[in-house]
């Protein structure tokens, strides 16, 4: 069964952030040697973005296996955090919910979504490249090296 079939992606609620919050610490931990540092994701505040709306959760049979933080922009999408947890990964749910921002962001009217990423995490840019983001731009922000990347999901 695939990740679309077996998943249910909705809203998150407060009641969600200790696994929010489970789900990114063990997604991003094997990176923390890499980059010599947390990386951004594990240090951001889940909370006041659940509050605003900006975080969905992807379950399945109760419990919460994926994360995906969508923050608009002017004039694009921000795809801020897309994390799976380590027992989900390799089963395409990282790329279901890579669709569902997409049609989250085709939904708002965007006919773009940006993101960035560690230049350390090399598996996260290639794969983004993979599915038709670009890269923009890199830069030193915040003591960490980022990949700024960018999808047209419209014509222009």
């Amino acid at each position: 069964m695939t990740a679309s079939a077996e998943h249910g992606v909705r809203l998150a609620t407060r009641d969600d952030l200790p696994a929010i919050r489970s789900v990114v610490d063990a997604a991003y931990r094997p990176y923390i040697e890499r980059i010599g540092k947390k990386p951004g994701p594990m240090l951001a505040d889940y909370e006041a973005l659940v509050d605003r709306g900006h975080v969905q959760v992807a379950e399945r049979d109760g419990g919460i296996e994926g994360v995906l933080v969508l923050i608009p922009d002017d004039g694009y999408l921000l795809l801020d955090n897309v994390a799976v947890a380590p027992g989900a990964q390799g089963t395409g749910l990282g790329r279901y919910l890579l669709a569902c921002a997409e049609a989250a962001a085709t939904a708002a009217g965007y006919d773009r979504i940006r993101l960035y990423t560690h230049a350390a995490m090399t598996e996260s840019f290639g794969l983004y490249e993979h599915i038709g983001y670009s890269i923009t731009h890199r830069a030193r922000e915040r003591g960490y090296d980022r990949i700024y990347m960018e999808k047209r999901i419209r014509p222009e």
